[in-house]
């Protein structure tokens, strides 16, 4: 529709390229039905709006979302201010100088939080999702390495990083889209995370660095970071290789350190050069937002670092993406003033101290036993007890998505193919009476598939959320 006329400025024709010529909105009745293609008039914003409304319908619930570990609840005032800043592109950062201060004051806090030992040193910025963050710590481990091996004059054409088979897919991705052999080290029976004992035996003089996860997507378990860095040690003592590691703290960085003050995982550790976090997930903001930071400028090359000056005036950039949404760094502003350290932990406690509830009744309901508890993440990993034929945790997880619970079932990589799992992340929104509503809900589920349908139907449980 045309902009109104403000008398300010003689009303212009309008852009062809923006109305269609077609004057009359399109009957409702041609949006009934799935589009795809372009149409060819406009419509009116209610039907529309209505019609896109009424298909989200049939996506599930995020607050009974049990698979993510993204933010699925925000006040009201943090939505506000997305809201009002969701127009903004961080890039611009002459244009919205103070959602840059706000970036750069994030980023203070951080390193402090992670015991940075000269915060003003450190380096660092937001991204968009922690998968880009993860990133950009392995690219600053790889050209780390080729500066070091060609100043030494050696090849610089092999490189690989060390890393637990539970990592999330992100690194995959990054060994795969930027030329480094992945080492895996492989889960064993009982242990289903990097563990000191094995991991130098995949170490080289190619090895680029060491990836921790602090808070495993598997199971919720964090690494021993200060054990592998006291491997480490050990190592290049021995060989004189020095292998620098980036800590995965997409989750478990905005979780320890307010629930695990003596845990030994950050900057503390002279070995860790970098941490990425996921502002979307403990952060407490919608996603997708992710936070980088080098412990100082050796840590983060600069030649991985760009200055553009063609939005108006000088900026550094060191992410993957180029334009950003400034709003969720806004947001995470808002919670990081709204809570506070106080309140950040308040919040990781009660999270905590559910899914550790949950882990003790569902370790009480045959026939579960529990793979983790919740005492690492909020978040736990269970299964059925050997032996158990009538069903498979496919078959809960199945059952408990007709009720509108998304608890995923998968399995393990190998050499532990055999031990499948169901996972249950808790976060803030997953209220008291949702756990009440879940257990009851999957003790329905259990009791129901123990006495197999000889139709081969999935139970359907009577309504109970």
């Amino acid at each position: 529709m045309p902009i109104p006329d403000t008398g300010l400025l003689p009303e212009a024709d309008l852009d062809p390229l923006l109305v269609s010529p077609c004057a009359a909105p399109q009957p409702v009745g041609t949006l009934l039905v799935p589009v795809e293609e372009l149409p060819a008039a406009e419509s009116s914003p209610d039907a529309v709006s209505r019609r896109v409304r009424d298909e989200l319908m049939l996506d599930g619930n995020a607050r009974l979302n049990l698979a993510t570990f993204v933010t699925t609840w925000m006040e009201p005032e943090a939505r506000q201010l997305m809201a009002e800043t969701a127009e903004k592109n961080l890039a611009d950062r002459a244009e919205y100088p103070q959602i840059t201060a706000m970036e750069e004051r994030c980023v203070q806090m951080l390193a402090r939080l992670w015991h940075a030992p000269r915060p003003e040193l450190v380096r660092g910025c937001s991204t968009t999702g922690s998968s880009e963050a993860a990133m950009l710590g392995g690219l600053a481990l790889k050209r780390r390495w080729q500066t070091r091996r060609r100043a030494q004059g050696k090849d610089v054409t092999r490189p690989n990083l060390v890393m637990g088979a539970n990592v999330q897919v992100c690194w995959k991705k990054f060994a795969n889209y930027f030329e480094v052999e992945p080492r895996y080290v492989p889960m064993e029976p009982g242990r289903y995370h990097l563990t000191p004992d094995t991991l130098t035996a995949y170490c080289d003089d190619n090895t680029i660095g060491v990836v921790t996860v602090l808070g495993s997507t598997f199971d919720g378990s964090y690494e021993p970071v200060a054990d592998i860095c006291l491997a480490l040690d050990g190592y290049q003592a021995a060989t004189g290789t020095d292998i620098p590691v980036h800590v995965d703290g997409a989750s478990g960085a905005l979780v320890a350190p307010f629930l695990d003050p003596g845990l030994m995982w950050d900057f503390q550790l002279e070995r860790v050069a970098s941490v990425n976090a996921s502002g979307h997930k403990y952060g407490h903001v919608f996603p997708g937002l992710g936070w980088a930071l080098w412990r100082d400028a050796q840590a983060l090359p600069d030649d991985l670092v760009f200055e553009v000056d063609y939005l108006g005036g000088k900026s550094p950039t060191f992410t993957l993406n180029f334009s950003r949404p400034g709003a969720h760094v806004v947001a995470q502003y808002y919670n990081f003033l709204r809570y506070g350290f106080e309140g950040l932990r308040n919040l990781a406690h009660q999270s905590r101290t559910t899914a550790r509830s949950l882990a003790a009744q569902i370790r009480a309901l045959p026939p579960y036993e529990l793979v983790t508890d919740g005492s690492d993440l909020p978040a736990f990993a269970f299964r059925l007890t050997p032996g158990t034929t009538d069903f498979t945790v496919f078959d809960v997880s199945e059952a408990m998505r007709a009720r509108g619970w998304h608890l995923p079932a998968y399995t393990f990589p190998a050499p532990c193919q055999d031990v499948s799992v169901l996972r249950l992340v808790v976060r803030t929104g997953f209220t008291a009476e949702l756990a009440h509503l879940f257990v009851s809900d999957l003790s329905q589920v259990t009791a129901l598939l123990r006495v197999p349908d000889p139709r081969g139907r999935t139970p359907v449980l009577s309504s109970s959320a």
